[in-house]
């Protein structure tokens, strides 16, 4: 292992031990901004439902919408989702119930505007589900929205349980985009997170997959866990490789006990130190980097075709809670427990807790347990972040046309801040934007952070984020 001062590098970066440690801290990941601390129980479902008629108006433009399935069979060590650990069928009938019941509720309030643009089922494990009831939750979808011809219908499937009759059924209803959690093929770290999947099972689902006519099929990998090391790693990316996905995401993997209180389960004599797991990350993306894939955003890679890499070429990359997307869709309704909708302006997230989710239910409310109405200010630090995030650059004329404010004017706090926390490899700025460097994007987190006005100084004493490396 490199040591203090030597330079650690993956194909695109130069970075040294020391900039690691100056730039290793907690921060947010920015699926949202503001993100999920700042939400509150002052938003509600009054609130939610005067967003939804606000959203109704805009009855031209397409919806995304999320369906959020949180059964699975085991809990893995490292997870960071909302589920429930459950194989009894009358747990799972319940939940559909109601979900079917929200997802109605939702339509009525937009009766106006039901063309969707974007649908993913996300877990949890959707393919928990029987395959009747996958058929059930598709046709409750169906029958209240129209799905766009072109529209990206994506669903998370667990190749350890995800059966031939589901793979059949999700091609008959018009499945386009398959995500296969993978983490990792090394047997001693599933061991050690919990998640025993053979390489076989893996390869039988893509295989299946393909024989059906699937050819947008997603790896989800993860960099950080305990047992890894570089060559460990670098064994699964042949693998990854090997298989061809169209893309693959590369996640760092987030140690929050405070949150998830499972992961205390975990070695974390075993987890990989900071030096060691930016090896993992750079053994990544060399990995996929020199096999022809391209970096998208901070964690993500496709093939050379994929509409992602023309998107981030053109500048028109977004980011929203199902990740990065080309798709026009401006509003993210979001359905079942956790979900995390972005309609008209505002976050709306559901009960966490499924009793919670029922009563609001069943009493004729929406589920809504807390959320946050943007400002005009949230919407212009939304803006910069998010093309941070996405395309690495922020253009100054085009910041100008849309706020009616030049960008210096505006954040000269923080662009003095990017100065001083920020080391200047990782960023630069003229006259016409601000961009991030190629060495600067695994770091592209911190960089967005000196635009985030609810981080107070000592934020990284408190135990919210994850490490941005």
């Amino acid at each position: 292992m490199p040591g203090s001062g030597e330079t650690m590098a993956p194909a695109a970066t130069q970075v040294t031990a020391q900039l690691l440690a100056r730039h290793d801290r907690p921060g947010p990941r920015y699926t949202s901004y503001p993100t999920a601390p700042q939400f509150h129980t002052g938003f509600g479902p009054r609130e939610y439902s005067e967003q939804l008629a606000g959203a109704n108006a805009r009855s031209d433009d397409p919806l995304a919408l999320y369906l959020h399935v949180p059964f699975c069979r085991e809990r893995c060590l490292y997870c960071g989702c909302h589920v429930v650990i459950t194989r009894r069928e009358d747990v799972v009938r319940n939940y559909l119930d109601h979900l079917v019941t929200e997802i109605d509720r939702v339509a009525r309030a937009l009766p106006d505007r039901r063309r969707v643009s974007q649908l993913h089922w996300g877990g949890g494990t959707p393919t928990h589900l029987s395959a009747a009831e996958m058929r059930e939750l598709f046709a409750a979808v169906s029958s209240r929205f129209e799905l766009d011809a072109v529209a990206e219908i994506a669903v998370e499937i667990d190749p350890r349980v995800t059966t031939a009759e589901q793979m059949h059924l999700l091609k008959e209803l018009g499945f386009n985009r398959l995500s296969l959690g993978v983490q990792d093929f090394d047997p001693e770290v599933q061991e050690l997170i919990g998640r025993n999947q053979s390489l076989e099972q893996t390869v039988t689902l893509l295989e299946q997959a393909r024989a059906l006519g699937f050819d947008q099929i997603n790896f989800d990998l993860i960099y950080g866990l305990p047992g890894q090391s570089p060559e460990s790693f670098r064994r699964s990316l042949d693998q990854a490789v090997a298989l061809e996905p169209q893309r693959v995401a590369v996640y760092s993997y987030a140690h929050v006990p405070w949150i998830r209180p499972h992961q205390k389960k975990m070695d974390i004599e075993r987890l990989p130190g900071r030096e060691t797991k930016f090896e993992l990350y750079a053994a990544a993306h060399e990995a996929f980097t020199g096999s022809g894939y391209v970096p998208i955003g901070m964690d993500h890679f496709a093939l050379p075709g994929d509409e992602l890499v023309q998107a981030q070429r053109q500048g028109r990359l977004t980011r929203n809670f199902m990740g990065y997307a080309v798709r026009a869709a401006e509003d993210l309704i979001a359905c079942g427990i956790s979900g995390i909708g972005d309609v008209d302006g505002a976050f709306a997230q559901n009960h966490k807790k499924l009793s919670d989710y029922y009563a609001a239910l069943d009493a004729g409310e929406f589920p809504i347990e807390r959320g946050y109405l943007l400002d005009r200010d949230d919407r212009i630090r939304r803006h910069v972040i998010r093309e941070l995030m996405c395309n690495f650059t922020v253009d100054y004329a085009d910041f100008r046309r849309r706020f009616a404010t030049p960008f210096p004017d505006y954040f000269d706090d923080a662009l003095e801040r990017l100065q001083h926390e920020v080391d200047a490899s990782f960023w630069s700025s003229d006259d016409e934007r601000l961009a991030v460097t190629p060495a600067g994007r695994l770091f592209v987190r911190n960089i967005s952070m000196v635009f985030d006005r609810y981080l107070s100084p000592s934020h990284d004493d408190r135990p919210l984020y994850s490490k941005t490396v």
